[in-house]
């Protein structure tokens, strides 16, 4: 079975004049199409325990990418904490009804300026993991990560913090945009949305780290209250470098570039151990890198626009958006809002930290609905029961105040955070890496983050807006505004997002070309012979 992959030629992503020659040559070579049937039907019948059984250092290797997301998550947390220490208030505060607080317009900032740094090195990351892969770029992101922190931490004034934060916010762009496209094409087809899932995981991580060292910090009445934790940022780049120096690179990256030998190494490190099944996994790459092919050569980004590709592009970018209008922003500013919601600053801060455990209990639980239920059902479920929490809370910030209504909005506001946690936000990141084509993966979760920073920095001003004492100071009101907009979410992806679970990269692929309404995505049948 192996004498097919043995006898293909396979040349540079990049030499279209080859491919034309390549495409009838891999397509109608017997012994490798049979071997890509095997392939691709051999994952189709893999159960989840025996998936990770045989793949565990692509779980592995998947996770430690995921990882990376913690950087971001720590630093954007971190900022929702600095707004609420008293320290930090007292040095850069004005006065309001006698007590310092944050400004808007720099609360905002400090949330905006890391995501406007990101916008740009989302757009950056396409381009640079065609040429470099997903390991190298990873590396270079870690390294400008250590060097853009000094700036943060040795900021004596807000100007100085947000144009550190502006910096700190462009290796951001590569840690989200690779992270899980490299997921999803390490792990088995069974293990796609469980270990894409993990990066909402990561986020949760990040903001425990923070809960808790702000908890710890938030008595002290010096500039350390802040600048430890700023500091603590050094723990994870050198480390993660070291670490995924020795990484495999993704085997469907080095198929497209016509390295067979190595995508064959990388396959057999990531669990497929016997030869004849790392040559049926290389077989089924190569013929759905192929299929690609056809539609184009270099990839660029106005082909995410074109045909059936900007569908895609317009399902990836949506579920990014998403995230910022079912109550993510609650979640981002938690220890804020519960001071807002009437807690006192100590208790907020313990709270805080109780909602980022829940947060990954909740992630936890999600790996179990990604294996039972489809991408589409717990989007649509868990977007739906946010709805219903959110104007839930509107309403308790709407009728008279009393200690009872404070902590209902507090326990509210958790619920809807760990709800946010365990469906919408793990499942977006699992349909984001599943839905672009394989040829265009690095370059679709580049420019769908876009689209997520496109409609969060907006958001951001909005939410410090509604919360702050010197803005609209609406509270817990604020959920009839998310509930509204994430009610808007529920519409758009009740109409336009299709099942994606048990899916092939290639039976996506045939799915899309064939325009199929989707609604009709799980039910229609692809035969492993299709080479549309």
């Amino acid at each position: 079975m192996s004498s097919g992959i043995g006898e293909t030629r396979v040349v540079d992503d990049f030499d279209t004049k080859e491919k034309s020659h390549l495409h009838d040559e891999v397509l109608v070579n017997s012994d490798l199409l049979n071997n890509a049937y095997d392939g691709e039907n051999a994952e189709h019948d893999e159960s989840l325990l025996d998936a990770i059984k045989t793949h565990p250092m692509a779980c592995f290797w998947a996770f430690v990418m995921c990882f990376t997301i913690v950087m971001e998550s720590f630093d954007m947390f971190l900022n929702g904490n600095f707004v609420a220490l008293p320290a930090f208030k007292e040095r850069y505060g004005v006065l309001h009804d006698g007590v310092k607080t944050i400004e808007t317009k720099w609360q905002s900032s400090l949330f905006q300026a890391g995501q406007c740094g990101a916008f740009i090195g989302v757009f950056l990351a396409g381009p640079i993991t065609n040429r470099l892969g997903y390991r190298w770029t990873t590396i270079l992101a870690l390294v400008l990560m250590n060097a853009t922190i000094f700036i943060s931490f040795f900021a004596d004034s807000l100007e100085v913090l947000v144009i550190g934060q502006a910096f700190e916010g462009i290796p951001w762009g590569f840690f989200i945009a690779n992270s899980p496209a490299y997921a999803s094409e390490v792990v088995p087809l069974v293990l796609r949305g469980a270990c894409t899932a993990t990066l909402q995981m990561s986020w949760s991580i990040g903001s425990i780290i923070v809960a808790g060292v702000t908890y710890s910090f938030n008595q002290r009445s010096d500039e350390w209250s802040w600048r430890v934790p700023l500091a603590l940022q050094w723990l994870f780049p050198t480390p993660l470098m070291i670490i995924i120096f020795f990484a495999p690179e993704s085997p469907w990256w080095l198929a497209r570039r016509g390295r067979k030998e190595e995508a064959l190494r990388s396959i057999k490190r990531l669990g497929s151990r016997s030869t004849e099944h790392a040559e049926e996994k290389f077989a089924m790459i190569e013929r759905t890198v192929e299929i690609e092919n056809k539609m184009g050569g270099a990839p660029t980004l106005l082909d995410l626009f074109k045909g059936t590709d900007l569908r895609r592009t317009t399902i990836t970018c949506l579920m990014y958006a998403s995230q910022n209008f079912a109550g993510n922003l609650i979640a981002n500013q938690a220890t804020f809002f519960f001071e807002q919601a009437g807690m006192s600053t100590d208790f907020s801060f313990q709270l805080g930290l109780i909602n980022s455990c829940l947060q990954f209990v909740a992630n936890a639980g999600s790996w179990f609905l990604t294996n039972w239920f489809g991408r589409r059902t717990i989007y649509l479920w868990g977007t739906a029961t946010n709805v219903t929490l959110l104007m839930l809370l509107g309403v308790c910030a709407s009728i008279p105040q009393n200690n009872a209504t404070n902590y209902a909005q507090a326990i509210l506001g958790i619920i809807i955070s760990f709800v946010f946690a365990g469906t919408l936000g793990p499942i977006s990141y699992s349909i984001i890496a599943e839905t672009s084509s394989v040829r265009l993966r690095a370059l679709s979760t580049g420019v769908g983050r876009a689209a997520y920073y496109v409609a969060e920095i907006p958001m951001i001003y909005l939410a410090s807006q509604m919360l702050n004492p010197t803005g609209w100071n609406m509270a817990g009101k604020c959920g009839y505004v998310w509930g509204s907009t994430a009610c808007v979410c529920w519409m758009m992806a009740y109409f336009f997002l299709p099942e994606l679970k048990h899916r092939s990269y290639r039976e996506l692929d045939i799915l899309f070309n064939r325009k199929v309404p989707a609604r009709k995505f799980k039910s229609t049948v692809i035969d492993v012979r299709d080479n549309e």
